[in-house]
């Protein structure tokens, strides 16, 4: 989300004097040098080609949220709180499994560095506070605002600061009930903290549901993380998961980037405008309208339509799994389609001395898809009338620059967008190889079907064995 931010302040809203972003070296290289890099990537194209004059409005900031006073320099820090006007607070770290301490160190605890850091900006008209729609999970209407919570947000800052991390790890599970991980955990002590700030600061929480990859904008498709939906198709396609628990008729509570993100910009315009701000905190859930549901076996069976029309390279097996709700069936299935072909790839990958990988890849789906089926086996009710109020007082010009209208985005062409995304700038699979993917797939199909064919004869072949039915039946049929 912070890449396609930064790409469409920068494409669309050319007023903007400076662009401050804090950002922390990583891997050897300077704030700086990554946004070098940054620039480079596809979701940039349009502005190397259109207005590549702007880059010089991007002002990185060393730094890092979960460094005492975000560890900016005095000269840094003095700049932002004179100059500073609008702030997005979208730093965090996203995995759900992260350890307590760590995402309580990130989400939380730096929010709370943010917040006072923004106390002191001379010239801040808005701040927004990026969390998510999933921080209340434990309820089934999730409407805009901030609900209170058994945990004190203050005393968690305090007890990560002293105790040790093993402690910490044992009383993890008693302290996240009723949250499924630490992230929304965290997320939902963010948010108190932002909430008791209200009353000094112009500031608003954003929470977008499921971020997938850009429907329209700034390159149809763009993505660069597996994580979530994106992910799952892209090991569904390639045939790596066969089986999920899931609830098909559940909502799959997602939303585009590139809408998340014109939501973004035009809150934080709307909350700039405001002249008396509400009595609390103003929320927004940017979340599909109730006429944009889509349910995840309408997903399902058009994404397998599409990944059959628009297949990955080299995939390990012919793409053909389902979603259930059924434990003792879908463990049977993972066993089967999961488990034995990876046992199997990495023996022949033994075998011929090349290094064993799926396995590995088998532990990590398998890790992945224990956290997504919180979500996937639940059904929230998103109220979001704050938000979508909002494009009533924008222009018409500005509704079509920085459109939130998703009833407008057909969902069969969403999905061949995500998966060709998922395909080039994950992957890295350029579309020239769509012809020999589709061979690839043909292969698959008839290999699949042998293989099928051939475990029923065996089963049944064991079946008849043990009952001592083998020699009747196969008189039976002229076989004897």
């Amino acid at each position: 989300m912070g890449k396609v931010l930064l790409e469409k302040l920068l494409y669309s809203c050319t007023d903007l004097e400076r662009i401050y972003v804090l950002m922390r070296p990583k891997r050897g290289k300077s704030p700086q040098t990554r946004i070098d890099d940054w620039l480079k990537l596809p979701v940039f194209k349009r502005i190397r080609e259109e207005k590549p004059e702007v880059y010089k409005k991007l002002v990185p900031i060393p730094g890092d949220v979960t460094s005492e006073k975000l560890g900016i320099s005095a000269e840094h820090e003095q700049l932002l709180i004179d100059t500073a006007e609008i702030v997005f607070h979208c730093a965090a770290t996203l995995k759900l499994e992260a350890r307590l301490k760590d995402a309580i160190e990130m989400n939380t605890i730096g929010t709370k560095r943010i917040l006072d850091l923004c106390l002191q900006m001379k010239r801040l008209k808005a701040l927004l506070h990026l969390s998510t729609a999933f921080c209340y999970c434990d309820k089934e209407v999730l409407t805009e605002k901030v609900h209170d919570f058994h945990h004190n947000p203050y005393d968690l800052m305090r007890t990560v600061e002293w105790m040790d991390e093993k402690a910490i790890d044992m009383i993890t599970p008693n302290l996240l009930t009723p949250h499924p991980n630490t992230y929304t955990y965290s997320k939902r002590l963010a948010e108190m903290l932002v909430r008791d700030t209200y009353s000094k600061l112009r500031v608003c929480i954003v929470r977008p549901s499921i971020v997938c990859p850009a429907n329209a904008e700034p390159v149809e498709g763009w993505v660069d993380s597996l994580n979530g939906p994106v992910g799952i198709m892209v090991a569904g396609g390639k045939g790596i998961i066969r089986s999920m628990l899931c609830n098909g008729e559940y909502n799959a509570e997602v939303i585009p980037v590139d809408i998340a993100i014109n939501g973004l910009i035009t809150i934080a315009y709307t909350l700039g405008q405001m002249e008396d701000m509400p009595k609390e905190i103003p929320v927004y859930n940017i979340t599909c309208r109730e006429t944009k549901r889509t349910t995840w076996k309408e997903v399902l069976d058009l994404g397998k339509a599409t990944a059959y029309e628009y297949p990955f390279e080299a995939g390990v097996w012919y793409p053909d799994g389902d979603i259930t709700m059924n434990k003792t069936y879908h463990t049977i299935c993972v066993m089967l389609f999961h488990w034995l072909p990876a046992y199997f790839i990495d023996f022949l990958m033994f075998c011929f001395g090349q290094k064993r990988f799926m396995c590995r890849i088998q532990n990590m789906v398998s890790e992945g898809l224990s956290l997504l089926q919180f979500f996937t086996t639940r059904q929230w009710d998103f109220k979001s009338p704050q938000y979508q109020a909002i494009a009533k007082h924008l222009t018409p010009e500005d509704n079509v620059i920085f459109t939130m209208d998703v009833d407008a985005i057909d969902t069969k062409d969403y999905l061949r967008r995500i998966i060709l995304g998922g395909r080039q700038f994950c992957m890295r699979e350029p579309l020239s190889t769509l012809p020999k993917a589709r061979i690839q797939l043909k292969f698959l199909y008839v290999l699949d079907k042998v293989a099928k064919a051939f475990m029923l004869y065996l089963m049944a072949w064991l079946f008849l064995t043990l009952t001592g039915l083998k020699a009747p039946v196969y008189e039976m049929l002229g076989w004897a």
